[in-house]
């Protein structure tokens, strides 16, 4: 009985064999295929940025693009301009990361995914730009602030101007090493002459946020911020302006903003830098304390 079984078995694989032989030559055809589409597509061109903007918009797909700004400019942007050009633009949406513009610098520096660049000074912006990491044409220098001297509401220090700062016991400012406010009020004392005595009895913050911070707290007994900051911030009820830096003491304050090189949005992000100039951005930035660049 088994070999009747053995036999069955056998004739029928020599059957199979048989119509397997005999099939069509067209079952090879998947390999040639995938050669040739492979062999097609490595001699096809790559998609332009431009081209893959454009069929991300035709597919009506939102475009994020990263702005890395200046703690300063956190209020106006979060409060006035994000809603305001998302809602002209709504396949663009803004994401963004505020810090002081020398750790923005830093991370931009060290590869970070940023489209668009918003610094409180021109030194991070230049040093970015000779690097080769910003699109120069797209460099606008925008604004201007100013740098004003505070301390907590209610202070009994006497305090009145840059040039009696001493009179504190606990001074905060922005680090000069990677905070472009601390860098002017390094530059604003220097000229003064008072820069040794003052750094004697300075705490310094990585940001100008966190020095507005200690002085609303009663941390330090005065500290330098931007105009700005100490009159819209959350804590503007906190703080008192007693002085600014003294006429000649200090650079201009200029804002530039740009495309980062390495930005694969620069469409959407060329879109937010006109922006930003438009009448109804720079009524915003008034409105929180900032002044044209003339």
């Amino acid at each position: 009985m088994r070999k009747i079984m053995s036999a069955v078995l056998v004739t029928a694989m020599a059957v199979s064999l048989a119509a397997c032989s005999s099939a069509p030559a067209e079952t090879e055809a998947p390999a040639t295929t995938a050669a040739e589409t492979e062999a097609t597509e490595a001699e096809a061109p790559e998609s332009t940025e431009a081209e893959a903007e454009t069929e991300a918009a035709a597919d009506g797909e939102q475009q994020e693009i990263l702005v890395a700004a200046a703690a300063s400019l956190q209020y106006v942007m979060e409060d006035a301009l994000q809603p305001a050009f998302e809602e002209a633009n709504p396949d663009i949406k803004l994401a963004f990361t505020f810090d002081s513009s020398g750790k923005l610098q830093t991370q931009i520096e060290e590869g970070a995914d940023v489209d668009v660049f918003f610094s409180a000074a021109t030194k991070q912006m230049n040093a970015l730009d000779e690097e080769g990491l910003m699109d120069s044409d797209t460099i606008v220098d925008l604004l201007e602030n100013k740098i004003a001297l505070i301390v907590p509401a209610g202070s009994e220090t006497g305090i009145t101007g840059f040039e009696d700062i001493t009179k504190a016991e606990r001074i905060a400012l922005g680090d000069p090493e990677s905070v472009p406010v601390g860098q002017y009020s390094k530059e604003a004392f220097e000229s003064l002459g008072m820069w040794e005595e003052v750094e004697a009895k300075t705490s310094f913050g990585t940001n100008v946020t966190e020095v507005l911070s200690w002085v609303a707290a009663g941390s330090a007994d005065a500290g330098i911020v931007y105009l700005t900051d100490a009159t819209t911030s959350d804590q503007f009820d906190q703080v008192e302006i007693v002085g600014y830096a003294p006429e000649g003491s200090v650079s201009k304050v200029i804002y530039p903003v740009g495309i980062g090189a390495a930005s694969q949005k620069k469409d959407a992000a060329q879109k937010f830098v006109d922006f930003l100039g438009t009448e109804e951005a720079m009524a915003a930035f008034a409105d929180y304390g900032f002044s044209a660049n003339e």
